[in-house]
């Protein structure tokens, strides 16, 4: 053990320090021993003996030197201990043979030999007493020699004198085992208290570490106390603390301002009471239960919020409930926004697009199919002179008619109400068919639209509708500033895993201070033959955000010999992404973007394929086009007065597309089911909880699924 292997080297250490000392008395004794009796004894003798203990003497101080060139480790001395013994040994064989040779003789000789001999073996208690099996060595070969010599002299005397040897030994051998063991336990504990002594110095730097962390720590969090406090007292939006059931418990000067109270007022009274009109609370409350059961974060609208003095707010809320380690709710945060400018503004624009719409598209439809009517010869022959003012009429109507379009489209885009519909689509096929359908605009500017060359046989995932108004803005743009004659080439390239579609033109080129604008709305280069050909500068704005929806990229470049080519980038459908649409399709209206992509990254891990609709109309659009085996329609739509009233007019509008259809309802308050009532006689089949785990999900899509055709087009 390690304790063991320390004590064992002081233990060593000890014995090789007094060594020296021990070294330097026996070989004193020695020549005094020899000296006696150098004039009673054969000199042969004395000088042997005396050559003898000196060169044992040398091997034992060249071992004590070795010892302390190599100071080795504690758990290193077992070796050092075991040639101590050796050596104790030798000395204590050449004390041995000296009285065994030098006791015969006279009684004065005999006295000082046996008192030298019980002088070393006394005297090397204190060397060797920490290790005493070395000193039990050295004084069995110093004294059992000595007894035997005792015993052969024949004398009674003698013989008991020779007798009580063997109890020398055995007295000077227990003092030395019980000078070691007290050794053993001195250097035991002085080990013990210098461990403690360490490990209480580690634990007092652990202690002081740990007291400048939580000192940083404590320093930190009122750092960030006072940022939050600064925040909340600065913050432009109202801050509201409230507990789990409403009450407020803090607000910030922002929501002063905005709602007209004090905080004192407030303080300790119901949100929902004080700050909601009375029809919202009810529903309110329901919600807010919801959020605080599943602590989680969630953004709502309240449109009216009741100031002070009456008037009504309509405010975005940010809800934050702050849960415990036990998972309690131990106050939320309520950060308010107004909005109330922001919906006034809708309704202003959602009204300017309705009169564009139906005030003005209308009317204009109805005046070109009037002119075209005309034109066609269907009231007769128009001279030359009225068919020239028609043709004009015509053509600026038809202006019009495309600025209205682009201006409700870049709308629609802009509010995030502008779906797309992707299916995978022949890249090739969709290029020709664009330049056969624009063939005809081209050629009222004497320019012909051609392939470059032979394009790749290449899929895309992308909205056929969409993407053929991107082609149709680029080669009406083309054309409208080719020269007469001139002629407008499209090219297919693949690149890796994207594949880019050019349409080069001849026409003057991109003005050097007009490129950084080009693609933003209005944007028309300040040249003779924009304010000539006309337009609102809206189309290649609409292009960028249409293909960008589509994950691509828009760009231009200047084209070698003059003139420019606009290109787009589409990502390349690959086999096995092409191939997940023979894949079971579900469709997920949500308008809860987090919510829609979990469920959408659920079922397609299930080997589904998963559309997703934000809102009613994109619903609309996909259930239009496409067969569903199963559709997961969310309680609550944004653009949708009720998602009952939704899916009813599905049924009635498409009852032949929608058979066969699984109709799951998505929850997201705890009482949504509860509330619907029989949910059978609405045709919803089953319930899913936004929250529910992936294989309930699965288990309640997969129940009965394979009544549907996979991945169909729907057919009226």
């Amino acid at each position: 053990m390690p304790e063991q292997a320390s004590v064992l080297g002081h233990r060593c250490e000890f014995a090789y320090r007094r060594l020296p000392a021990a070294l330097g008395a026996s070989t004193a004794l020695a020549v005094l021993l020899a000296a006696a009796l150098w004039t009673s004894r054969p000199h042969e003798i004395i000088a042997f003996w005396l050559g003898v203990m000196a060169l044992l003497a040398g091997a034992t101080a060249a071992l004590w030197a070795g010892y302390r060139r190599a100071a080795p480790p504690s758990e290193a001395r077992a070796a050092w201990v075991r040639r101590l013994a050796i050596a104790a040994a030798g000395l204590g064989a050449g004390w041995g043979f000296a009285a065994a040779v030098f006791f015969p003789g006279g009684e004065g000789e005999q006295v000082l030999v046996a008192f030298a001999v019980a002088l070393v073996a006394s005297g090397a208690v204190p060397v060797f007493s920490t290790l005493w099996w070395v000193y039990a060595l050295f004084a069995a070969a110093a004294l059992l020699p000595f007894g035997v010599v005792l015993f052969a002299f024949g004398e009674d005397f003698l013989r008991w004198l020779g007798a009580a040897v063997p109890l020398l030994y055995a007295a000077n051998v227990a003092s030395a085992v019980q000078l070691g063991r007290t050794f053993a336990n001195a250097y035991g504990l002085r080990d013990a208290y210098q461990k403690l002594s360490d490990e209480n110095a580690d634990t007092q730097m652990q202690l002081g570490e740990q007291l400048d962390s939580l000192l940083e720590a404590h320093r930190q969090v009122q750092a960030a106390a006072r940022k939050l406090s600064l925040y909340s007292e600065r913050a432009p939006i109202a801050v509201l603390e409230v507990d789990a059931n409403g009450t407020i418990l803090d607000i910030n000067p922002a929501a002063e301002n905005l709602f007209g109270y004090a905080a004192p007022e407030l303080a300790g009274r119901n949100c929902f009471h004080m700050l909601l009109a009375p029809e919202e609370r009810e529903a309110t409350q329901a919600w807010w239960d919801g959020i605080v059961a599943a602590g989680r974060p969630a953004t709502t609208v309240a449109e009216r919020c009741l100031r002070r003095d009456g008037l009504e707010l309509a405010c975005e809320w940010t809800v934050t409930p702050l849960v415990d380690d036990e998972g309690r709710v131990s106050s939320v945060v309520m950060q308010g926004r107004d909005i109330t400018q922001q919906r006034t503004a809708e309704r202003v624009r959602s009204e300017f697009t309705s009169t564009l719409s139906h005030e003005l598209r209308t009317p204009l439809t109805s005046i070109l199919g009037s002119l075209q009517l005309l034109t066609s010869g269907a009231l007769g022959e128009l001279d030359k002179d009225q068919a020239e003012l028609v043709d004009l009429a015509e053509r600026n109507g038809q202006r019009l008619l495309d600025l209205i379009n682009e201006v409700l489209d870049i709308e629609k885009l802009e509010s995030g109400r502008l779906s797309l519909v992707p299916e995978t689509l022949a890249l090739d096929e969709l290029v020709r068919e664009s330049l056969r359908l624009n063939q005809g605009y081209a050629d009222r500017f004497h320019v012909r639209l051609a392939l470059e060359a032979e394009p790749p046989r290449l899929d895309v995932r992308a909205d056929r509708k969409r993407l053929m108004q991107v082609m149709t803005n680029l080669l009406s743009n083309a054309a409208k500033f080719s020269p007469p004659g001139g002629r407008v080439e499209v090219a297919v390239q693949r690149a890796g895993e994207r594949v880019r579609v050019l349409v080069s033109d001849r026409g003057p080129g991109i003005p050097e201070k007009f490129r950084s604008r080009i693609f933003g709305r209005f944007a028309q280069a300040d040249l003779a033959d924009s304010q000539i050909k006309g337009g609102a500068g809206l189309g290649l704005a609409i292009c960028k955000r249409l293909i960008e929806m589509m994950q691509g990229q828009i760009g231009f470049e200047d084209r070698a010999g003059g003139g420019t080519s606009f290109f787009f980038e589409l990502p390349v459908l690959r086999p096995e992404e092409a191939a997940a649409d023979d894949a079971v399709r579900v469709l997920v209206s949500e308008e809860d973007r987090v919510s829609a992509e979990y469920l959408a990254m659920v079922l397609e891990k299930g080997g589904y394929r998963v559309d997703m609709a934000a809102d009613a109309n994109a619903t609309r659009a996909l259930l239009g086009r496409w067969k569903y085996a199963a559709w997961l329609l969310s309680r609550r739509l944004g653009d949708a007065a009720d998602s009952l009233g939704l899916l009813a007019e599905m049924r009635s509008a498409m009852r032949a597309r929608l058979d066969g259809t699984r109709i799951i309802m998505l929850a997201a308050l705890a009482n949504d089911e509860a509330d619907l009532g029989d949910a059978g006689a609405h045709g919803i089949d089953d319930w899913l909880s936004k929250s529910d785990s992936r294989l309930r999900i699965l288990e309640v899509v997969g129940q009965g699924i394979g009544g549907a055709t996979p991945g169909r087009p729907a057919t009226s």
